[in-house]
């Protein structure tokens, strides 16, 4: 390659001795890579360079005297035919997370620091070198082939995409680093209360009153854990498309008196004032979506409102649609917020020191299944410490139908004796203790083969079938009882750690009556059960 096609490293430091350092680890790399290092004293002795040349990367100094390194940046990103040059910052200083963000925001690909370890540097140099020959050769093509330009152009189209592309996953690759320390703060939580309070229990001399406390946080704070996994999976889904809703009449009025009973075993519900008007109104929806959305409307109310203040829920018909209205008289939105609040990971100021705790995914939750179902979501409020309004629009019912999952089920004789085929040890224990507690006769068993023996010797009215099994799954112990004669009749439960459409699907061919998702709610399997009794 000729020297004027060789891609060109800067390296920005004001500093002579690291400066000599940093281009001398570069300077016979670059020579064996066929390219070049070039090197400026100052950010304004860097401009001047990025002037006349253009550079595959930039090594720039944090700090330096005059203008540092992020205005430095600032000004090179400025400028249209520089706007692209990857920057990596240099610094011998611990960075915090908003200096790190201020410098991805002024174009930052990376961060180094020092002392700078050769085969580091050289490896990450390397990637923007290797694009930046491409560049070039596609640049002295075009100047050799010019009835070629528009086939060169597609191809260095391509390329800048693959920048964009690289330059976006490192944003992302933050964004996710931050939501992964948040993740583990959210699950430590209920875990060390899940813990302790299992010590508690099993300890010999623990007095009455501190069991049935350390029961009653085992509760809470497995609801609390539950919820913040449904919310994490579910945001994935949606945001990727692979939710389907399961339209039907949904009663709002009794959604939002369902959801409140269900947040006052996890949320001090009673300490508030709470103003209900739900109404009798029905919207066409997915049940479980709704009871979700509101669940989290409800939690956000209640998180950022003091004891002792006012929830008011509202609902009204509104062209065609019903229109749900939560206000509360809580610490409020600020007004730079509110343009931001249905973003993934967006939190107000108060929560910073993680306080409120959460993921910050809730509303992007709401927002994604609102959407989803054709309505509309809108967040108001005039300040903060002035309370907040959340609005929902959804399509209204033309007919109240009832559920098909209540109306499609077998009709059994008996159903107390329950099998349960679950590999874990730990779930089948605790779950049969939780049946056997609740008036059941259980048979368990840890695998498919050895399921299939109890079924046919007991003959049991209901299965409860992990999908997961080693060896036979839970789709192929389904057919199997199916073709049975003996056991064809039962009533079969998938349960399973998966909750999307396709999941539905495969449990339904595979013969099962139910899908439950992990972990068992047991108000589910009565419902299920009472149906059956009445069938």
């Amino acid at each position: 390659m000729q020297a004027k096609y060789k891609p060109k490293i800067l390296v920005v430091n004001d500093d002579t001795a690291s400066l000599f350092a940093l281009s001398g680890l570069l300077t016979s790399w670059a020579d064996e890579n066929n390219c070049l290092v070039v090197t400026a004293k100052s950010g304004e002795d860097a401009l001047r360079h990025v002037l006349l040349d253009d550079f595959a990367v930039i090594l720039l100094d944090v700090n330096m005297p005059g203008m540092d390194g992020f205005e430095t940046a600032e000004a090179i990103h400025k400028r249209a035919r520089s706007s692209s040059i990857p920057i990596i910052f240099i610094t011998a200083f611990l960075v915090d997370d908003l200096n790190k963000l201020r410098a991805y925001q002024q174009g930052a690909v990376d961060y180094l620091f020092t002392p700078v370890i050769p085969q580091v540097l050289q490896a990450k140099v390397s990637v923007f070198v290797s694009l930046a020959k491409k560049n070039l050769e596609l640049k002295a093509q075009t100047e050799a082939l010019g009835l070629r330009t528009q086939d060169l152009q597609a191809a260095n189209d391509k390329l800048q995409r693959e920048i964009k592309e690289r330059k976006i996953a490192v944003e992302q690759n933050e964004a996710k680093d931050k939501f992964l320390a948040m993740l583990g703060h959210e699950l430590r939580n209920p875990l060390s209360a899940i813990t302790s309070a299992a010590s508690i229990i099993g300890f010999p001399g623990a007095k009455a009153d501190s069991v049935e406390r350390a029961k009653k946080i085992l509760s809470r704070q497995s609801l609390h854990l539950t919820r913040i996994v449904d919310d994490l999976l579910d945001l994935g889904r949606v945001m990727s498309g692979k939710i389907v809703l399961n339209k039907t009449a949904v009663n709002l009025g009794d959604v939002v008196l369902s959801c409140l009973d269900s947040l006052r075993a996890s949320r001090p519900v009673d300490n508030y004032q709470w103003s209900i008007d739900p109404g009798n109104t029905w919207i066409d929806a997915d049940p479980t979506r709704v009871e979700q959305i509101i669940t989290n409307l409800l939690d956000n109310a209640i998180k950022y409102t003091p004891t002792g203040g006012t929830i008011t829920i509202k609902n009204a018909v509104c062209k065609g649609a019903i229109k749900l209205t939560i206000t509360d008289t809580g610490i409020g939105i600020a007004k730079d917020l509110l343009p931001r609040i249905f973003n993934v990971f967006v939190q107000g100021e108060h929560s910073l020191d993680r306080a409120k705790g959460g993921l910050g995914i809730g509303l992007a939750l709401v927002k994604q299944l609102v959407e989803l179902h054709g309505g509309d979501i809108l967040a108001h409020s005039e300040g903060e410490n002035l309370g907040s309004t959340f609005s929902i629009v959804l399509p209204q019912a033309t007919e109240s139908r009832p559920s098909p999952e209540l109306n499609e089920v077998r009709s059994l004789k008996t159903t107390r004796k329950l099998l349960l085929i679950e590999d874990n040890e730990d779930a089948r224990e605790m779950t049969t203790q939780l049946l056997k507690a609740h008036g059941f006769q259980v048979l368990d068993a840890a695998t498919g083969a050895e399921g299939l023996i109890l079924a046919k010797e007991e003959k049991p009215g209901i299965a409860l079938i992990d999908i997961g099994l080693p060896g036979m799954d839970g789709y192929e112990v389904a057919r199997r009882l199916r073709s049975d004669k003996d056991t064809k009749g039962m009533y079969l439960i998938a349960l399973t750690g998966y909750g999307l459409g396709e999941d539905h699907r495969m449990t339904m061919e595979a013969g099962f009556d139910a899908h439950f998702v992990k972990p068992l709610k047991l108000q589910q399997l009565m419902l299920a059960i009472e149906t059956l009794q009445v069938a």
